[in-house]
């Protein structure tokens, strides 16, 4: 770069000839990057060849002899630059000389600018250092790591001087104020580094959070650098290296992104990811292990080590300056130091297993603890290797891990053992899915992380009612024994990522563990029962029609049993809770209530007495009539709307829902069209309900006002009345998390069924993430044994107005809906609908299927899902 520049004797010349050195200059970096050079030599070179530029420009803009020092500051001072990052540069001068070379300086920064270098910069004396220094923190932390480029070669020590007094920044205040400027930031990220798409460089367990503990050693005790802590005892020679290692992980990530993006991009987007993946040279092994998912899993995991150490070194850093403080003895073995448990002789943790177990009971009988003291957390790093797995661990050491699993404090000491690297060890399938993601928008955690959540939930389940689950607080403790549902949530997705069924595989795995810690035969076949059968109670509530008899009682042939039905209906509430904090919602807890409930009934009445779909009308009749008799209105004013109602109404509706529709069409005075709209029992979405008289195209009028309104359709139940008028019900959420108010929805849709004709659907821009995702287009038919109805079901990339683009193609094929059930996950959608044709039957001809097949595929697929303007389902 330096010689390309050397003939550069006007600024017209010099600009020319440095966007082309730069130019040149990033494309060798990207093929040294490519062909697999280590990023510990790439970072400074992308640095070597911007001091070439900059000097370059100095020396043609400034005289040799200005009284002016030209400093690199920031990571550009400390040479850790990046292909697209910032150049923060300090001209230091006295004011006479700043004024007096005003221009030339601008001159200087101008041509920077123009050759397509990103400059930051400050030009000030050493006493403006010094004051700006004073009030900003972030001022200080850049200068703190400045180097010289050209001027006096003391000034760099000048500088620091300057920035030493006492009074500027002692160290207590330096570490106060950057420990929590850190956890601000976390805070932006939610204090997880397991976000879909994670900020490599600010996010939780990223490059900020290495460069944050850098900063606090140099102010704290005057050291270049974390090599410097190790002599120190700050800083163990594992952790010193392990925080080298992860550097590199995280830096070539970051040097990658910046190539590809073009410009500073510091968030690892949808958008980059697959082709980050490739320019690293990963490759796609399987279905269940691409490429991207395997770059990611390094990823998570090297921000997961970078979180770990530098908790303890704030720890180490905070007691330092606390100073000495008597420990409070915690047992015989224990104390509270500055209040972190520490271990007396933390060098028994070298004897592997046993004496960590020990460990975490002591920890979990201490709950004054902040935490595990840095020092025991440090041998506790060291001694990891020493773990054997489960299956080589004396039959004592898995008993006392059964100990811990039984424990008050389970779930938390699984979660600690899972953090500090434990639990994947004597686990080694668990070890497997740390970090691992998968690439889709529906699991937003990784396996380890979403396990870890689940469990959490499950340990809710324990404290008490919580109005996001009906039932749960009931269920738990009806338990035979809490802990096998823990071990079942441990389980049930141990196996992604290894190919197969993963609830296979998981229930494979959850069985060998079970007989190897001793656990008796009935209890063995339940957990690996759950494990295998953790998917079937969504499944069926959430794409079966759980108002059908026959439904209900398949699925209570598979539960076989009420113990069954029990773990099985918590361990759902807690996966699918446990998947996305977005996921769970009141429709989901009532669909579960409900099937539960249902299958509780059939199985105390007895699998060899299946009920009848007449006596869950009579039921329902019976149990609604009540309601409405206390309410006021007389058994033949309920009988008379009754008469129009079809027995299917009974079948499909709660008690409740048939009362409150019964109260709405008596209370409006014989109008035609009856809208009621009202808030779900546990908030968080809308039930609506229209009487009106039947035409063609009621429903997709109807959709596509919700999608206007910003509605996603969960279930809608579309039922005719034997005096021509529409029975539609609809289940609604919003996808912003707060629904508008229910006379806003109600008066659109009033206005919408005045003329539903008229009514089309939005057309929206898809959201950025979904534009990365393809789920090939799939619809089929089955046929209703009794002829009275065709099942639809589609699977398809979500997109905007998705499910009111349908309803139009089957108003123009002159279909009618009965049924629709909807659910998304992530990028994928699975939608069933109940059709029939305009004579209420069967669509009986194969041309018409095809040609309605056509059209929906055209209708969803039509831009090859590209980003044309659709809609979020």
């Amino acid at each position: 770069m330096a010689g390309l520049l050397a003939g550069a004797a006007t600024p017209d010349a010099w600009r020319e000839k440095a966007r082309t050195g730069l130019a040149a200059g990033r494309e060798a970096l990207r093929r040294r990057f490519e062909a697999g050079e280590a990023v510990d030599r790439l970072v400074p070179a992308c640095c070597a060849d911007a001091d070439a530029l900059v000097l370059s420009a100095w020396r043609l803009c400034l005289p040799e002899d200005a009284p002016l020092h030209l400093l690199a500051t920031g990571g550009y001072g400390r040479r850790e630059l990046y292909p697209q990052s910032d150049i923060d540069l300090l001209v230091l001068g006295e004011p006479e000389a700043q004024q007096a070379h005003e221009a030339a300086i601008g001159r200087f920064l101008s041509l920077l600018w123009d050759a397509g270098l990103a400059t930051s910069h400050a030009v000030r004396s050493l006493a403006q250092c010094a004051e700006a220094a004073g009030t900003d923190i972030t001022v200080l932390t850049a200068m703190m790591e400045s180097r010289l480029l050209a001027g006096d070669t003391a000034m760099p020590a000048a500088l620091a001087a300057a920035l030493a007094p006492p009074g500027l920044w002692p160290p207590a205040d330096y570490f106060r104020a950057k420990r929590a400027e850190q956890m601000q930031r976390h805070a932006r990220f939610n204090d997880t580094a397991y976000n879909l798409e994670p900020n490599i460089k600010e996010g939780p367990g990223g490059l900020r959070d290495l460069q944050t503990v850098t900063w606090m050693g140099m102010r704290l005790y005057g050291v270049p650098g974390l090599r410097a802590l190790v002599p120190l005892g700050l800083l163990g020679e594992d952790e010193c290296a392990s925080l080298e290692r992860e550097w590199r992980v995280l830096a070539r990530l970051r040097f990658g992104l910046h190539l590809l993006a073009g410009r500073r991009q510091e968030r690892l987007g949808f958008d980059h990811q697959k082709a980050l993946a490739a320019l690293l040279g990963l490759r796609d092994e399987r279905r269940d292990n691409l490429a991207v998912e395997q770059m990611m899993q390094g990823f998570f995991r090297a921000a997961a080590t970078v979180i770990r150490i530098n908790d303890r070194l704030l720890q180490r850093f905070e007691e330092q300056l606390a100073g000495e403080e008597l420990p409070e003895p915690v047992g015989e073995r224990y104390e509270l130091r500055h209040g972190y448990l520490a271990m007396r002789e933390p060098e028994r943790l070298r004897a592997g297993m046993a004496p960590m177990i020990e460990l975490f009971a002591a920890w979990a009988g201490a709950p004054l603890a902040r935490g595990l003291h840095s020092e025991t957390a440090r041998a506790l790093g060291e001694s990891l290797g020493a773990i054997r797995p489960y299956g080589e661990q004396p039959a004592a050491t898995r008993q006392a891990f059964m100990a811990l699993l039984q424990g008050p404090a389970a779930v938390t000491t699984l979660t600690r053992m899972a953090r500090l690297g434990v639990l994947g060890r004597y686990l080694p399938a668990f070890g497997q899915v740390a970090g691992r993601m998968q690439y889709d928008l529906f699991h937003v955690y990784t396996v380890d992380q979403h396990t870890l959540t689940v469990l959490a939930h499950m340990d809710g389940f324990a404290r008490g009612p919580d109005p996001r689950f009906a039932l749960a607080h009931e269920v738990l403790p009806r338990l035979r024994k809490p802990h096998l549902l823990l071990l079942a949530g441990l389980f049930h997705d141990i196996a992604k990522g290894r190919g197969g069924d993963h609830s296979e595989l998981g229930a494979v795995d959850a069985r060998a563990f079970a007989e190897a810690h001793a656990l008796p035969q009935a209890d063995t076949d339940l957990v690996a029962w759950l494990v295998e059968k953790h998917l079937l109670m969504s499944v069926t509530a959430q794409r079966q029609d759980i108002s059908d008899p026959d439904v209900v009682a398949r699925f209570a042939r598979e539960v076989a049993d009420r113990e069954h039905l029990d773990y099985l209906y918590l361990l759902t509430c807690a996966d699918i809770a446990g998947t996305s904090p977005k996921l769970w919602n009141a429709w989901k807890d009532r669909l579960l209530a409900d099937l539960y409930a249902a299958t509780r009934f059939a199985l105390r009445r007895g699998l060899e007495n299946p009920v009848h779909a007449n006596e869950i009308v009579a039921e329902t009749r019976a149990a609604a009539m009540e309601r409405l008799l206390a309410e006021g209105l007389s058994r033949q004013e309920v009988e008379r709307i009754w008469a129009a109602y079809p027995d299917v109404g009974f079948l499909r509706y709660r008690p409740e829902q048939i009362a409150w529709q019964t109260l709405g069409i008596a209370g409006a005075g014989g109008e035609e069209t009856i809208v009621l709209v009202r808030p779900h029992a546990a908030g968080g979405g809308l039930e609506a309900f229209l009487r009106t008289p039947d035409r063609d195209g009621l429903f997709a009028a109807i959709v596509a006002t919700f999608d206007r309104l910003g509605l996603n359709v969960l279930e809608a139940r579309v039922l005719g009345s034997s005096d021509g008028h529409a029975l539609d019900s609809f289940q609604l959420m919003s996808p912003q998390g707060t629904p508008p108010e229910p006379a806003q929805v109600a008066a659109a849709l009033r206005a919408a069924l005045r003329d539903p004709a008229r009514v089309r659907p939005s057309r929206r821009a898809a959201p950025r993430q979904l534009r990365h995702f393809r789920v090939p287009v799939q619809v089929g038919f089955d046929h209703l044994a009794d002829g009275s109805g065709t099942r639809m079901s589609l699977v398809c990339t979500d997109q905007p107005g998705l499910l009111a683009q349908v309803a139009q193609v089957l108003r123009q094929h002159r279909l009618r809906v009965h049924d629709a059930r909807i659910a998304t996950f992530g990028e994928r959608v699975e939608d069933f609908f109940l059709l029939t044709d305009e004579r209420d039957r069967a669509i009986g001809e194969q041309a018409r299927l095809e040609s309605l097949r056509e059209a929906i595929v055209a209708c969803v697929d039509g831009d090859g899902g590209h980003g044309k303007e659709k809609a979020q389902h």
